[in-house]
């Protein structure tokens, strides 16, 4: 328990007349919103410039590329796939990198010993909970066989928790329908 000899009480500064009345910080807020307003209304108005608001299904965020040096820049991180290899098995190793090097502690792995000449371990489960995920792009950083990947897919939708952690036939799922798309 703290004792009140440990405690410190601090006193504000009295306020002047001019802070005590508010309104010049009011007309200063009001002022930047005016200026907002005025700004979206002349982009609306043909002022030039894009509207920062999308409409939403018509217009879609890969229609609208950054341009930077005549390179299309994709400025977003959609959902996990885990990639199959050449012979349609999951790529992952089990390595556990990407689960270690994961800030949010959203992937969770099981592996076990493989059945294939080729490789160690493979995982026999591998949870990814989406709505835990900060799209940061850690786990594709560290894995060392690009087992798992950032597509593009942004509009995901589940009606509960359980379906926004993707198991391991999910995440091969989204490999099969993104196989055209080029990786992010």
């Amino acid at each position: 328990m703290i004792s009140d000899d440990q405690t410190l009480n601090v006193d504000l500064p009295p306020l002047n007349a001019a802070e005590a009345f508010f309104l010049p910080e009011v007309f200063k807020g009001l002022g930047t919103t005016l200026k907002h307003m005025a700004g979206s209304v002349g982009k609306w108005a043909g002022g030039g410039g894009r509207l920062k608001t999308l409409e939403y299904p018509e217009e879609r965020r890969e229609h609208l590329p950054v341009e930077e040096g005549g390179q299309h820049i994709p400025n977003f991180r959609g959902v996990h796939r885990l990639n199959r290899d050449e012979d349609g098995r999951v790529r992952c190793v089990a390595c556990f990198m990407c689960a270690t090097a994961c800030p949010a502690n959203c992937i969770h792995i099981e592996g076990t010993e493989s059945p294939w000449d080729d490789r160690e371990k493979y995982p026999v489960k591998f949870d990814l909970d989406e709505l835990r995920c900060i799209y940061c792009g850690m786990c594709e950083e560290a894995c060392p066989v690009d087992a798992i990947e950032l597509t593009q897919l942004y509009d995901i939708v589940g009606m509960s928790r359980q379906e926004m952690i993707f198991d391991k036939e999910k995440l091969l799922s989204i490999y099969d329908a993104t196989i055209d798309q080029k990786p992010m």
